[in-house]
């Protein structure tokens, strides 16, 4: 059975009791609000990264904040009673063998801005947080709005269109090779996009190794 990557979004208002999370490898990133995790504050804009048990205390105004984590095929449902809504769990059949790191970050384009046909050396989770988007792969075209959550094997070739009229952002959580700390997994597929100009800009939240490995 296929490890699997999941998100969810959990809202925890002002007076939640704090919350324990079992041991995997996650990050969690705010997007209204702030909280503690493990005595670190983290607030709107904001992730934590880590691998182990979790304990989340809401802030002042509470919080909103979307959980992606890596699990075992066999593992139990991840929500949280009165807590968490599911945004999507996705099987990772090309999960690449050996050492693994956890890469979390933001990617933004300008109006209009595009990603061109391309792949990534592992599989991922994104959802976005601002803007609109479409996604082309596997010869369909799907449109996401804000909080739209979508899944992208790694090695299956993805062209992304944001919308002509407002900056779009989306968060994601990619499991690629050890190797790859500190370097891009983007490979263009078409040698005449290579010399074009990128659009997108990227914030790095996490950019770990996890103990989490294939034989």
């Amino acid at each position: 059975m296929h490890p699997s990557l999941r998100l969810y979004e959990d809202v925890l208002s002002n007076t939640s009791p704090e919350i324990g999370l079992p041991p995997a490898p996650r990050m969690i990133f705010v997007t209204h609000g702030s909280a503690t995790f493990e005595g670190r504050e983290a607030r709107e804009g904001e992730a934590w990264h880590g691998e182990g048990e979790l304990m989340v205390e809401p802030g002042p105004a509470g919080v909103t904040c979307w959980r992606f984590e890596l699990v075992p095929g066999d593992a139990g449902d991840g929500g949280l009673r009165g807590v968490s809504r599911h945004k999507l769990s996705a099987a990772l059949e090309t999960l690449p063998k050996g050492d693994l790191l956890l890469r979390g970050d933001s990617v933004a384009f300008p109006p209009g801005g595009c990603a061109y046909l391309h792949r990534h050396q592992g599989p991922g989770i994104r959802c976005l947080i601002e803007g609109g988007i479409r996604i082309d792969t596997h010869g369909r075209s799907t449109s996401y709005g804000p909080g739209g959550a979508w899944y992208e094997s790694g090695p299956d070739p993805v062209f992304a269109q944001a919308a002509a009229d407002r900056p779009s952002r989306f968060i994601r959580v990619m499991i690629l090779p050890r190797e790859l700390i500190g370097k891009s997994s983007l490979q263009l597929i078409n040698e005449e996009d290579k010399a074009k100009p990128r659009s997108q800009q990227y914030k790095i939240f996490a950019d770990v190794p996890i103990a989490f490995r294939l034989p």
